[in-house]
């Protein structure tokens, strides 16, 4: 059974999103896929744990998608588990008139992890080169330029060079990236917007807003694409998961996290002698004591 997932879904080379399955077509079956999670959810927390007493290094990961893709719902499974001491999420939004004040990186920046953390990032910088890339007239929010007619490639080619400076900054300092695009097909995202709307306790899930959004599709998967091809590089990689298997797409991302958390290799901290004796000396007081 081929389980290499991180080999499996890393962009390696040029990318092309029609390539790319949006369901899984491998071996694994749902139930065993349930009991994989469930003790790479141990796997995990151990890891995390071992970050955090580290202190020395970071962990962010990256989600992007289309609307119910299940970023949410993979938060939610895969690290469900973990200390939430340990882990900070931000869900970026339409940016305020205060963030819109600063460059594009600005407030992504002040939400890193800082060492010993992960920090997952719902929606993320990325949005500046995607949901931007389609509405070009959003950047004009930022105050700097006249008309959209100044969107040409070269403002484009800056964005991907200031994202890949960005991300290159961030690994030469003690962060380690894992970028995931969650890869849901139309037909599958049609589906789930049909189950918000049929089922009363997903409805609030759904905004009339998504169908303008959904009629991009084509827009979106061009973008996505060079957005992908222009930012893969080995100290930030893109995996591109399938995902209309939410069950599946959770198991292959937290054995993606786990692999890069292997690979950091954090360590408890080592004891030096003069703290052993003052842990002996410690436990002597207190077996001492009368209860």
């Amino acid at each position: 059974m081929d389980l290499d997932f991180s080999d499996n879904y890393k962009v390696n080379g040029r990318f092309a999103i029609k390539d790319c399955d949006t369901e899984y077509k491998g071996k694994l079956e749902k139930s065993d896929g349930k009991k994989m999670l469930k003790n790479e959810k141990d796997k995990l927390r151990e890891l995390q744990e071992r970050l955090y007493a580290d202190g020395s290094k970071s962990l962010l990961i990256v989600l992007q998608a289309m609307d119910a893709a299940g970023k949410d719902s993979l938060i939610e499974h895969v690290f469900g588990g973990v200390n939430p001491q340990g882990c900070d999420v931000h869900s970026f939004k339409t940016p305020s008139s205060k963030e819109y004040a600063h460059d594009f990186l600005w407030r992504h920046y002040i939400a890193l992890p800082e060492k010993g953390k992960i920090g997952i990032f719902n929606r993320s910088h990325y949005e500046s080169v995607l949901v931007c890339k389609v509405h070009p007239a959003y950047n004009l929010s930022e105050k700097v330029w006249d008309s959209v007619d100044d969107f040409d490639e070269e403002f484009w080619a800056n964005r991907y060079e200031s994202i890949r400076n960005f991300e290159k900054h961030l690994a030469e300092n003690g962060t380690t990236i894992v970028k995931i695009f969650l890869n849901v097909s139309q037909k599958e995202q049609k589906k789930r917007f049909l189950d918000r709307i049929n089922e009363p306790d997903k409805n609030w899930k759904f905004s009339t807003g998504d169908l303008p959004e959904r009629a991009l599709w084509q827009e979106y998967m061009r973008a996505y694409e060079e957005a992908i091809n222009e930012t893969s590089k080995s100290y930030a990689p893109w995996f591109v998961i399938p995902a209309d298997d939410k069950w599946f797409a959770r198991v292959a991302a937290i054995q993606i996290i786990i692999d890069a958390l292997e690979k950091m290799n954090p360590r408890f901290p080592t004891l030096l002698d003069a703290d052993y004796k003052g842990l002996e000396a410690a436990k002597e007081q207190l077996e001492n004591e009368q209860d």
